[in-house]
């Protein structure tokens, strides 16, 4: 079935070099604080991908110099969007001084060539290499093993590999730093449903809070992955943080994406840089209920078509801006607070009231908690649909198809007991969850089924959950009609609408049940005994008995 899910089938999955290299580079940190040691080991990450794109680069005009090539001529890179990388910021050279006290300093004047040589990159890398609090020989080492990345394989290979290598330490990072880290990062398996369910495949991509840059870079898989080209998209987005800022600009450069986020960072709500985009699709995590977002300035903006929204809660602002910089037959999908579906403060309930009477809200989806790194709670999705009538296909399918109007109608899809605790504190969730959640909202739009098999993490097939086309399944996703919200006082909270799930008939006899059951709990309580006598061997062994007294 498409939503089951095999927990110790997905952590092996995950297991490979990157968490190996993490697990190394994670020892070389000392007492340095995740927020700080990120910047060190992701600035050499991306010093190291840009010196392999430029070296792949500088082989093959090296052999067409007969042809009149100049592989130490900056224009024959730029030409083909490849960062100039000067002769004391490429990493040999790095590597070569890799265990000389001074190469805190080589690597804060490298970076700063980088920077004087390629404008798009000025202000965004690392250079605080030489402080006297980063012991260098750790540093060294930390190059080292980086250099050694990949080795033997080819430079497209290795630049792949460092694209991943990025990406996953982004995410460790975020779970490092605990909520700090999260402000900068979406777990990969909520980007993915969003991409899934949206399809990004060609338009204008718009993120107003972009991170690191997750959704773009997930956006680019998807377009990869279905024979597309980054041609067929162009990229917008802004983050306010100026750190977080960095990060995305070095993301979206290891990956090839051109995106415009901006000059510097900037706040969306009071500093739009991008107050005339109309985008095809919008995809974005908005800090969850901040209350110090200066609404008060902003009473009587432009943006607040459905009600004016409180000013102690961005919610409903964050939801007002994307529509309003949606294309008239535009997407967007956004991560929200559980609060957001049914809070009636400060006009909340009335603004959701006008987004749904406005015919706008497509569909809605319940995630499990502990998907975050900022947060335990549970969280939503929202995918509002400029207009749901024009029965736009967002994926290029062969052939003509005939969607089904679904004005009146919201999807409702609760995905809160979907998938699997990767450690004691984070939840993720696997490809088949991810197909489930999306297959629904595809089969409901009435969208012809790509193919009726997927494919888990290991690469083996599993079979869709709407083959036949969309069915309401009790207790996972219902198809609501307008009357029905109306009734529930315009409350999105999917629970509330998909019922209870059917019980699975239990066929087993009583006798043969308890048979079992009473061997089980035989065997439990046998090993439970030899555990109660290892453990009062060893307290005797230095003296304690389970009583407390000293023997």
């Amino acid at each position: 079935m498409a939503g089951a899910s095999n927990p110790s089938k997905n952590k092996t999955a995950s297991l490979g070099f990157e968490q190996q290299l993490w697990l190394a580079a994670d020892k070389m940190r000392g007492h340095m604080d995740p927020s700080e040691y990120k910047h060190i080991a992701l600035g050499l990450i991306f010093l190291k991908y840009i010196s392999d794109a430029f070296e792949e680069q500088y082989q093959k005009l090296k052999a067409q110099e007969d042809e009149g090539a100049d592989p130490e001529h900056k224009d024959e890179y730029q030409a083909d969007n490849v960062f100039w990388v000067p002769k004391e910021a490429r990493w040999q050279f790095i590597l070569d001084k890799a265990k000389t006290p001074e190469v805190g300093k080589l690597l804060d004047e490298a970076m700063l060539a980088i920077e004087r040589e390629n404008v798009s990159l000025k202000g965004i890398l690392p250079r605080d290499y030489n402080r006297p609090t980063l012991d260098k020989q750790r540093l060294g080492e930390l190059i080292d093993l980086i250099g050694n990345m990949g080795l033997g394989d080819s430079v497209s290979r290795q630049k792949d590999l460092l694209g991943r290598v990025y990406e996953y330490f982004l995410g460790r990072f975020a779970s490092a730093e605990g909520k700090g880290g999260g402000e900068f990062y979406t777990p990969p398996s909520v980007v993915q449903v969003l991409v899934e369910m949206l399809e990004p495949y060609k338009g204008r991509i718009y993120d107003p809070c972009c991170g690191s840059g997750g959704m773009f870079v997930q956006s680019e898989k998807f377009i990869s992955a279905h024979g597309g080209g980054l041609g067929d998209i162009s990229i917008y987005g802004q983050e306010s943080n100026p750190t977080t800022w960095r990060l995305c600009k070095m993301n979206l450069a290891i990956r090839g994406i051109d995106g415009d986020i901006g000059k510097q960072n900037a706040d969306s709500f009071h500093n739009n840089l991008h107050k005339d985009l109309v985008a095809d699709f919008i995809l974005a995590n908005p800090p969850f209920n901040i209350s110090d977002w200066g609404g008060q300035h902003l009473r009587d903006d432009i943006r607040w078509q459905h009600g004016t929204p409180p000013v102690g809660n961005a919610n409903m602002a964050w939801v007002q801006h994307m529509v309003h910089h949606l294309s008239p037959r535009g997407f967007a999908g956004f991560v929200l607070a559980n609060g957001s579906m049914s809070s009636n403060t400060g006009g909340e309930g009335e603004i959701r009231k006008n987004l749904i009477e406005s015919n706008l809200v497509d569909c809605m989806v319940a995630l499990p908690g502990q998907l975050f790194y900022t947060t335990q709670i549970p969280v939503c999705l929202w995918f509002l649909a400029k207009d749901r009538s024009n029965g736009l296909i967002k994926y290029p399918y062969n052939g003509d198809a005939k969607l089904r109007d679904r004005r009146g109608e919201i999807l409702f899809i609760d995905a809160r007991k979907l998938g699997y605790l990767e450690d004691r504190v984070h939840r993720n969730l696997s490809k088949e969850d991810i197909y489930k959640i999306a297959d629904a909202y595809h089969a409901w739009r009435g969208e012809p089924l790509k193919d009726p098999y997927r494919l888990d993490e290991q690469g083996n097939p599993f079979q869709t959950e709407f083959p036949e086309g969309y069915r309401d399944i009790p207790g996972f996703c219902k198809s609501a009609t307008l009357e029905e919200v109306r009734q529930h006082g315009h409350v999105l909270t999917p629970g509330r609408y998909v019922g209870a799930a059917e019980e699975e008939e239990d066929s087993e006899p009583f006798a043969e049940k308890m048979t079992h059951l009473t061997q089980t709990l035989k065997e439990q309580m046998a090993e439970g005994a030899k555990l109660d006598f290892e453990i009062k061997k060893q307290l005797a062994k230095i003296g304690f008995s389970l009583g407390g007294n000293q023997t």
